[in-house]
């Protein structure tokens, strides 16, 4: 490749200012992000709504929660397997109880729903806020689930910026 031209940025993005190890710093997002980075980062950023949220961040959690709630269900489902349910055949009616491990799975699993709620919102208020869009959009996507899969998918925009506070503007 020639040096008389710049290499270019894959995410169709200028380099976001770089903090400690080279990282964006919280305010900015992170394009390219890895796995472990984005689940790092989706707790570091708890409950900011303001800024940005790249593609890679929102997608690399959505698959993360997606692999928790399927082994919590797994477990549940497990849970129901081994439980002493017993439906009479003639009657319909049922009678026995549940096992303790689906309902290790349900308190878990609900607890795991209040825990990553608000931060789930801000992530997908910050991803709006990179595709130039308003954050409270977002809330279309917690009555239409199909909704918030469109809102991940849409291409960062410069324009975006706008929704950025660096760190001295706090």
């Amino acid at each position: 490749m020639s040096d008389q031209y710049p290499p270019q940025n894959p995410y169709g993005q200028q380099p976001a200012p770089t903090g400690p190890g080279g990282e964006p710093p919280l305010w900015a997002p992170y394009y390219g992000i890895s796995f472990g980075g984005a689940i790092s980062r989706f707790f570091k950023k708890y409950a900011t709504f303001s800024g940005r949220a790249s593609r890679s961040e929102f997608w690399w959690w959505y698959l993360a929660n997606v692999i928790v709630a399927f082994v919590l269900s797994i477990i549940a489902v497990i849970g129901v397997v081994t439980s002493d349910i017993q439906v009479d055949s003639s009657t319909g009616q049922t009678t026995g109880s549940f096992g303790g491990l689906y309902w290790i799975a349900v308190v878990i699993s609900i607890l795991w729903g209040l825990a990553v709620l608000v931060p789930s919102l801000a992530l997908g208020w910050r991803r709006l806020h990179d595709a130039n869009l308003s954050g409270a959009l977002w809330i279309i996507a917690i009555f239409v689930n199909i909704v918030g899969l469109v809102f991940g998918l849409l291409p960062s925009n410069p324009a975006g910026a706008r929704f950025d506070q660096p760190e001295g503007a706090r």
